[in-house]
């Protein structure tokens, strides 16, 4: 008991400081590589070093959530490497430690790494990549407009609000249409405004609509009156709700992907790419169980072709691993797929296959 201690903590502090060193440098490659790839728009439009620097700083979250796995690999093929090449392994197996048990160090650690990408990916990821946006759009001219369109939602507990497009700067949103059901009978309408303008006036917490006409069914007939501006109460959207509706959604932290979902399906809409995303959050963070599950096993027999081939094969699966996962996610938003289906597939496949490998080499 007390050498598994020993040896959990020299494998738990090789395996972390691998990790760190492999992170460090996947992400600086990374960064560098962007940045060969952005230098052109940078000069172009004139931004400043300090713009850049900052651009880079909030873009590393994102590439730290992203080069984890591939650290995870490096780090666990690393570790394993070095013991095996100080004969390290020899005398663990020797000893009667088998290769799950030898494993178990390395699958915790990355059990607590897989919650720190989890939480990484809900909220930290998207609060840094919410100035990366602006930064974007201010200097890079990327995503310049400034106008949310063609919303389509429901404004608990019976309307249906739609929008050509919605101007988050002047609070004012154009073309909309705001379709009110009989509370007994959700498919009953019983009146519809339509207005050329729709404008917020946040003192008030309102909306004012303009140029519009109003219609109210009855049973027998239909009433239509005209008006040139009209103030609509009980409205609870806020420009903040809209904006959240069609943000990009590598902005949006979890609770407001898993509200936008809500809001979108209680409105009768599509929300599959929504729920792609969102379940993604959930999925993405067992990629570094799995990879070290399916990579860790090889590393640990011995071969004439040594660590740097085993050590490049592995690479190779973990961008195989990532790329499979993006071709899944286009095929799950063209509807092919299933959203939860989507955000799973590749991990079961994989997991399927590191428990296979795993089980053939203990064989």
């Amino acid at each position: 008991m007390v050498m598994f201690k020993i040896l959990d903590r020299y494998i738990i502090k090789s395996f972390i400081l691998s990790i760190f060193y492999g992170l460090m440098a996947f992400t600086l490659l990374f960064v560098i590589i962007d940045l060969m790839e952005n230098l052109d728009d940078f000069i172009d439009n004139n931004v400043g070093t300090f713009i850049i620097l900052e651009y880079y700083l909030v873009f590393t979250p994102e590439i730290l959530k992203l080069m984890t796995p591939v650290a995870v690999l490096f780090g666990g093929l690393f570790t394993a490497g070095k013991m095996s090449s100080n004969n390290e392994l020899t005398a663990i197996k020797s000893s009667g430690v088998s290769i799950y048990r030898f494993m178990f160090p390395f699958i915790m650690v990355c059990v607590v790494i897989s919650g720190l990408i989890f939480y990484f990916g809900g909220f930290v990821v998207p609060n840094a990549n919410v100035r990366k946006t602006q930064i974007e759009a201010e200097y890079l001219k990327k995503n310049e407009s400034s106008t949310i369109s063609n919303l389509f939602f429901q404004d608990p507990p019976n309307r249906i609000i739609n929008m050509f497009y919605f101007n988050p700067e002047k609070l004012e949103a154009y073309k909309t249409g705001i379709q009110t059901y009989d509370t007994l009978n959700s498919i009953k309408m019983t009146q519809r405004i339509e207005a050329e303008r729709l404008v917020f006036n946040p003192k008030k917490g309102t909306w004012t609509a303009f140029n519009g006409t109003v219609r109210k069914f009855s049973e027998l007939n239909e009433n239509f009156t005209s008006f040139a501006e009209m103030e609509i109460t009980g409205l609870k959207f806020t420009p903040d709700d809209l904006q959240v509706k069609q943000q990009r959604l590598e902005i949006l932290s979890n609770v407001q992907l898993k509200k936008l979902i809500d809001d979108t399906k209680n409105a009768g809409y599509d929300s599959q790419r929504v729920e792609i995303e969102y379940y993604s959050r959930f999925s993405f963070p067992f990629t570094a169980i799995i990879i070290i599950i399916f990579g860790l096993p090889i590393s640990t027999v011995k071969r004439r072709t040594g660590i740097a081939l085993q050590f490049g094969i592995n690479i190779l699966v973990t961008f195989i691993y990532l790329s499979m996962m993006q071709i899944v996610t286009a095929l799950g938003k063209n509807g092919s797929l299933e959203p939860l289906i989507t955000a799973w597939l590749v991990n079961i496949v994989f997991f399927s296959a590191a428990m296979f490998n795993l089980f053939r080499i203990k064989g």
